[in-house]
């Protein structure tokens, strides 16, 4: 968390992006706006006028950023600039070169997340570039530091291609204990998760994928039982079929779900092994391509009508609202159904209609209505286990278990139909998650440092309040000021 006093005046601030040809000037944000071949040129949208838009641009200006560095080491003299620094430190570097895995002990690199984008796939907004997706990048660093206690940063990339940015990030790791990726673009995002996963030491994230899976895994372990359902036994149709939704079959797949009940349906209809494109999917997306082959048991044909046609539950993760999914189509799910409906600022469809169609529970990504599926309740605790435990990895096991525990903490505080998952204001649950994801990375043997469930409760808690008191005490003593009105 910043401890600088934020600049009051206009003057520009230089905006750090990391790009792979040394001395390019062009802005990749400018970039973003070139149409490809195929492709139809980016509009830059108008500015929000509404009030929530006002503030952001406001604050923005006003503190120059969301986050920042602070020490962590007391300077009581300018004499302890030579423990820190040189001399003293070459004691630490000669020990770091001589057993590198010293640097999770010695150096900050244990706590340290860089959150990755190159602004292809802004929510709600498309390829606006990494300049444009710098804000929303910080905003993710400043959640990971004040829910998870992580110290994590903004780092926007120009890059276009996956081979390039599978090489610069992982020429970052000798620096983090983790990566976070963000909004990159699909098929891209699929194919830079995997390799990464698969090449570097520390854990790789994309939230996209793994948490929005990992969170509608919990809300729905919910909503099935409230519904009288299981996850083995239930026809489940995946509306939309981008990072979201491809990550989420797979999760489901892995947490016990029945492939040949879960049904696809992207902008051309229900996938099957004989759609006329199946041939163009495995060379443009092997990951639609797999799941076209394993799922959809009945080999039903059709659009969206036909898929939920005796379906239990709905994942929708299509596209901006709310007339997207009609009514009639929600008419033909099983009784007592299950519609999770997560595109933001607007919902496939709204809530009340879904109601109305014969959805019993009904879940969407905002805030003002109930059940919100929100993946800050899922990565700030991953991570704060995952680094608790220097891991190597985050596997998809440690993530079934972060739903399990998430899914267990709403059932024991009541669930009902509107309340299916924890809120981000109940923060006894992110210790708890932080402790599982933890205690799985070392009984799987992904963990550099093996500490028992209730150690890394006790660190968890500790770390997560430790943030908290931080921003506290800034507020309180001036440090960080108040915004203006």
């Amino acid at each position: 968390m910043s401890t600088a006093a934020p600049e009051l005046d206009d003057k520009r601030r230089a905006i750090s992006v990391l790009r792979h040809e040394p001395g390019e000037n062009k802005l990749c944000a400018e970039e973003a706006q070139i149409a490809q071949p195929g492709q139809s040129k980016t509009v830059p949208k108008a500015i929000p006028k509404d009030e929530l838009s006002r503030k952001a641009l406001l604050y923005s200006k006003f503190y120059g950023g969301k986050v920042g560095t602070a020490p962590k080491v007391p300077v009581r003299s300018l004499q302890d600039f030579g423990i820190w620094y040189t001399p003293g430190v070459a004691a630490v570097s000669l020990a770091v070169q001589a057993d590198p895995e010293l640097s999770f002990e010695y150096t900050g690199r244990w706590n340290t997340v860089a959150v990755v984008s190159d602004g292809s796939r802004v929510l709600g907004l498309g390829n606006i570039g990494p300049e444009g997706s710098l804000p929303v990048m910080e905003g993710k660093a400043l959640i990971y530091n004040y829910l998870g206690g992580v110290n994590a940063f903004a780092l926007p990339v120009c890059i276009k291609d996956e081979e390039h940015m599978i090489s610069v990030v992982k020429a970052l790791e000798p620096s983090l204990g983790g990566i976070n990726l963000e909004d990159i673009e699909s098929p891209k995002c699929f194919e830079v998760l995997d390799r990464l996963r698969a090449e570097m030491s520390i854990p790789v994230w994309h939230d996209d994928q793994q948490g929005t899976a990992g969170v509608s895994l919990a809300g729905l372990f919910n909503a099935l039982e409230l519904t009288g359902r299981t996850l083995d036994n239930s026809r489940i149709v995946l509306f939309g079929s981008g990072a979201a939704n491809i990550a989420t079959a797979r999760l489901l797949i892995e947490a016990g779900a029945d492939p040949r009940e879960l049904l696809v349906v992207d902008r051309k209809g229900i996938l099957h092994p004989e759609r006329e494109d199946i041939d163009q999917l495995s060379i443009k997306n092997k990951w639609k391509y797999e799941l076209a082959l394993k799922t959809n048991g009945d080999r039903v044909k059709g659009r969206l009508f036909d898929a939920l046609r005796g379906a239990d539950a709905l994942i929708a993760a299509a596209g901006v609202g709310p007339n997207l999914i009609k009514k009639e189509e929600i008419a033909q799910m099983n009784k007592h159904s299950i519609a999770f409906l997560m595109a933001n600022p607007v919902p496939e469809m709204m809530p009340t209609d879904a109601i109305a169609a014969g959805a019993e529970v009904v879940a969407t990504g905002r805030s003002d209505f109930p059940n919100q599926v929100n993946n800050s309740l899922l990565f700030p605790a991953i991570f704060r286990g995952a680094l608790d435990v220097r891991a190597r990895t985050i596997t998809d096991t440690m993530v079934i278990a972060a739903a399990k525990e998430l899914a267990k903490h709403a059932k024991d505080k009541g669930l009902t139909k509107e309340h299916i998952l924890p809120t981000m204001v109940e923060w006894e649950v992110y210790p708890q998650v932080a402790a599982t994801v933890g205690d799985m990375a070392v009984r799987e043997g992904h963990a550099r440092k093996k500490l028992s469930r209730d150690e890394l409760l006790h660190t968890s808690r500790e770390m997560i309040e430790h943030a908290r008191k931080t921003m506290d005490s800034l507020r309180k003593s001036g440090v960080i000021l108040e915004p203006p009105e």
